[in-house]
């Protein structure tokens, strides 16, 4: 079976690629490579044995989206990680994130929708909670006014899919995940932000090899156990494991409805603090950090209840905040050497 992965060579999109190949399917990758590098195909075959079919295209270029249906018309599956995913980057240039994430996800869907059956998996996140009343987060849990337009594309997103499954043959799981992090354990792919990075993990490990000088911490005065942010934060390799799952439950016409959601994390919360201390433990060395104020955006606390994606899917995360801060770090010196 052809099974699509857009942004196939950013960070999960690649750990997907992986584990779909591992499981047999045919992969092909399409991604504009603004945020990744043509250089993880050779990770991905290291590790599978087997390169994806790749093309280089910008899924904002409707005629481009087109043209690749044509070419491509036995695809069976999409998985869609292709998107801007930054929240602060997001709140300086808003229109950038909407052009991208909400563009590219239309024109997809309206290739699929001319299909008699299509099966969709949604890179979605846990900013479609903002700061949920309630921790851990459920699937029940309200979907909040967004604290930041990285959060609106996604819960436009998932509007836009549900409306559009309701009038066509495309069956959709949204996966709402946590904080992904780590890398794989061969050290052949891992994260790999193009400048300075956006997320907490790659900031850490680039702080700790000495290629930035320190890592800002934003706030130390939230109401948790150390006064810093808590997320949920999962091991990439767990977390593109369940995209297979959640890809052969539509494959095998398993899905109770024609769009279903499930949250993806470990069902712990984690301080800034403790994934610092969690990094140290694993390098052997201190961290160079520093507290400053607040960051706009950033919400206090989100960790997830993974009831339903464990009993539903019958997926549940196996590797720990350790193992990824290990595997983090090891990539980190990999790529510095």
């Amino acid at each position: 079976m052809k099974i699509l992965v857009t942004g196939g060579l950013g960070f999960i999109g690649s750990h997907t690629v992986v584990e779909l190949q591992n499981e047999g399917f045919e992969v092909v990758v399409i991604d504009n490579l603004s945020n990744s590098s043509e250089d993880v195909l050779k990770g991905i075959e290291a590790i599978t044995g087997k390169k994806p079919i790749f093309e280089k295209l910008d899924l904002r270029e409707k005629s481009v989206v087109q043209d690749f249906f044509k070419r491509h018309s036995d695809v069976n599956g999409v998985i869609h990680f292709a998107a801007s995913k930054a929240v602060g980057e997001s709140v300086g240039n808003p229109l950038l994130y909407y052009e991208n994430n909400i563009n590219s996800l239309v024109y997809l869907l309206q290739e699929l929708e001319k299909k008699e059956s299509a099966n969709f998996i949604f890179s979605s996140s846990c900013t479609v909670y903002g700061q949920a009343e309630t921790m851990p987060i459920n699937e029940n849990s309200a979907v909040q006014t967004a604290m930041s337009p990285y959060g609106n594309t996604k819960q436009i997103g998932e509007e836009i899919i549900t409306d559009a499954a309701k009038i066509s043959g495309i069956n959709a799981i949204l996966l709402r995940y946590f904080n992904p992090i780590g890398a794989h354990p061969s050290v052949e792919i891992g994260e790999l932000p193009i400048g300075v990075p956006q997320n907490l993990v790659p900031f850490i490990t680039q702080t700790g090899i000495g290629l930035r000088k320190e890592l800002l911490v934003y706030g130390n005065d939230y109401p948790t156990s150390d006064g810093t942010c808590v997320r949920d934060y999962i091991h990439v390799v767990d977390l593109a494991k369940a995209h297979v799952i959640a890809l052969q439950r539509l494959l095998n016409k398993k899905n109770e409805e024609k769009v279903e959601t499930f949250n993806l994390g470990t069902g712990v919360g984690s301080t800034v603090l403790e994934v610092i201390h969690a990094f140290e433990k694993a390098s052997g060395q201190k961290l160079a950090y520093r507290i400053v104020d607040r960051r706009e955006g950033d919400i206090t606390s989100a960790y997830a209840n993974t009831d339903k994606a464990n009993e539903v899917l019958g997926w549940k995360t196996q590797l720990t905040l350790e193992q990824a801060m290990e595997s983090a770090w090891k990539w980190e010196q990999k790529i510095r050497s």
